[in-house]
């Protein structure tokens, strides 16, 4: 038998079903293999995929899916279900343009119920489709599949608590791995991994396969499952405190536990809460050891691994924020950092471990972050909160309730601004500015390279009311801050390039795209830097002596840079055409950032193209 034979049968789940039972562990260990081999040539999220194989095949072995729902948490441990449900040739191109998405995508396949990229979702929207199907007399099942990190979440518990008193027949799973990205944090997480630890884990774990050996009624299924459990009363009794029928815990990579309990827990009526343990990198060790590493990869060689980049390299923004972090926090006491369960993306490992006692990571809770910080700040701390842009939108009301309308002193460290690539509209930062720039109080700025950044960490960390620095994923120019604390002019751009006739008012990530079309075109190119306050005395002047107006960004342009610069110029009666560049009215797919932008006309052959075509009908 080849390595693949069995997996290649798999065309559905409809096929998965017609496999014997005794055939499910080899189907695991060829989906575990094709995972490895496929994300290690790809790149993407490979150790939260490998830790939920058999919980993918048990659910759909079990569920008459797509007819019953499977709603995934998150999303980037659903490739196994992509691959079970018609998609494993799509997988060579995953995360690229025209490719396999790696998030549940609605529009992609009927198996993907519920489109997601945010976490805690889940429960949330399976509730909705039980209720749903109940309103509509239809016998469908729904299952939400949740991370522990996603249950750190008030939106979780706001949908637990809902859901219990709704009497829906749902089923909840929580896929307890004791990691979510970062390290897991927070009360209800100690609550489980200590009741999951010792002799309590191993007893559940031992025990399962006895417990269901000989398929009892559903009544003493309870009454044995209980008796396995002493010890994790804690659990049970929070979620049936809510409403629901509390079953587990049971070992998520033993398909001889999974599926009688999913086929049982399908029999029954009502809410339903299943507590499965998995291991995060199951079944290749180096995921295994390191999780975190693991998490979300780029092309590597399985055999040898992820290795260490040879030399220094050019410094990210991130790399750069987390410099200026320290260097700031060892310069001023004050200083405490925040982020949501982002510690290695968002650059705050090095702060972390320099200053634990300044660094919160308050889990999946972007609301509460912000209002945290909020807290923090009246009392004359000053938080800095390191933020991916996508996560910043749902914090929105905290962000104008809590912190602008009281003009307190937060920095904002907003990363991921603009297209971020192959994780794709979810995670795209492309409505920040325009959902920032709105509010009173709040200062927008938007470095022109990696320099420009730290001095405008430093400009918002001096200022006395809240404001955000706005970057992108990657690098830039390749510029080396300096090891200071130097600060740019407030409201202040500044003009890169005198040329004539046209002027190029850039924003941030996209002032490198703007001055090499400035060459081309000869124009005036200005790196504006402060979306907010915009530099009104520039434009005035620019428009002045130049006869057209352009503004470029990596936002979308309804209510962005641009509006703010069509604002001034209406304002001061200013009948200087202005032509706006930047995203379009609509949600951008997933691909590769440079061809993303040359596809919308952002990149500088783009905007020559589109300001000689504007210049031509003028």
């Amino acid at each position: 038998m080849s390595v693949s034979t069995l997996l290649e049968k798999i065309r559905s789940p409809v096929d998965l079903r017609r496999l014997e039972h005794k055939q499910l562990p080899q189907l695991a260990t060829e989906l575990r293999a094709f995972l490895i081999d496929s994300v290690s040539q790809t790149g993407g999220h490979l150790s939260s995929n490998l830790g939920t194989v058999e919980l993918t095949i048990a659910l759909h072995a079990v569920f008459n899916t797509p007819e019953d729902r499977l709603v995934w948490d998150v999303g980037h441990q659903c490739y196994a279900h992509k691959i079970l449900t018609g998609r494993r040739a799509g997988m060579s191109r995953l995360r690229m343009q025209g490719g396999v998405s790696g998030f549940p995508k609605r529009g992609e396949s009927p198996y993907d119920t519920f489109g997601v990229g945010h976490s805690s979702t889940s429960i949330s929207a399976a509730l909705g489709m039980a209720l749903a199907a109940k309103q509509k007399g239809e016998g469908r099942k729904v299952v939400a599949i949740i991370g522990d990190g996603a249950m750190s979440a008030g939106m979780a518990f706001e949908a637990l608590n809902n859901a219990g008193v709704a009497d829906a027949d749902m089923l909840v799973i929580l896929n307890d791995n004791e990691m979510s990205i970062s390290p897991p944090v927070g009360a209800l997480n100690n609550i489980l991994t200590r009741l999951m630890s010792g002799r309590t884990f191993n007893a559940a774990r031992n025990g399962a396969r006895h417990m269901l050996e000989f398929a009892p009624p559903l009544l003493e299924l309870a009454r044995r499952a209980e008796e396995h459990v002493k010890g994790m009363i804690a659990p049970g009794t929070l979620f049936e405190e809510f409403g629901f029928q509390y079953y587990g815990p049971i070992d998520g990579h033993d398909l001889d536990a999974l599926i009688p309990t999913l086929e049982n827990l399908r029999k029954l009526k009502g809410p339903k809460f299943l507590h499965v343990i998995t291991k995060k990198g199951q079944g290749y060790k180096l995921a295994e050891a390191d999780p975190i590493l693991y998490h979300g990869v780029a092309k590597f060689a399985p055999g040898e691994g992820i290795k260490a980049s040879k030399g220094p390299g050019k410094l990210t923004y991130t790399q750069v924020f987390g410099d200026w972090l320290c260097d700031m926090a060892e310069a001023d006491s004050r200083l405490v950092g925040i982020t949501p369960a982002m510690r290695e993306g968002s650059g705050l490992l090095r702060f972390s471990a320099k200053y634990p006692d300044r660094y919160f990571d308050v889990g999946i809770a972007e609301q509460h972050a912000v209002t945290f910080a909020a807290g923090l700040a009246c009392e004359g701390l000053k938080p800095v909160v390191a933020i991916y842009s996508t996560f910043l939108q749902r914090a929105y009301d905290q962000l104008i309730h809590d912190v602008a309308l009281q003009n307190l002193p937060v920095v904002f460290a907003v990363d991921r601004g603009g297209l971020v690539g192959a994780d794709g509209p979810t995670h795209h930062g492309t409505f920040d500015l325009s959902f920032v720039t709105c509010i009173p109080n709040m200062v927008v700025m938007t470095p022109a390279d990696e320099a420009e950044c730290r001095r405008m960490l430093s400009t918002a960390y001096a200022l006395d009311c809240p404001s955000m620095v706005r970057y992108p994923r990657g690098g830039g120019t390749g510029t080396v801050p300096e090891a200071n604390f130097a600060t740019v002019p407030l409201g202040k751009g500044e003009i890169i390039r005198q040329g004539k006739d046209v002027a190029l008012l850039a924003f941030g990530s996209l002032v490198p795209a703007s001055l090499g079309a400035g060459e081309e075109l000869d124009a005036t190119v200005v790196n504006m830097r402060f979306v907010k306050p915009i530099d009104t005395e520039m434009i005035v002047e620019l428009a002045g002596n130049h006869s057209l107006l352009v503004s470029v960004e990596e936002n979308v342009l309804i209510g962005g840079a641009g509006s703010e610069v069509a604002r001034v110029l209406t304002k001061h009666g200013l009948n200087v055409p202005l032509l706006s560049l930047g995203l379009p009215d609509r949600f951008i797919d997933h691909g590769e950032q440079g061809q993303l932008l040359a596809d919308l006309g952002l990149d500088k052959d783009g905007i020559v193209r589109t300001v000689r075509a504007q210049a031509r009908t003028q």
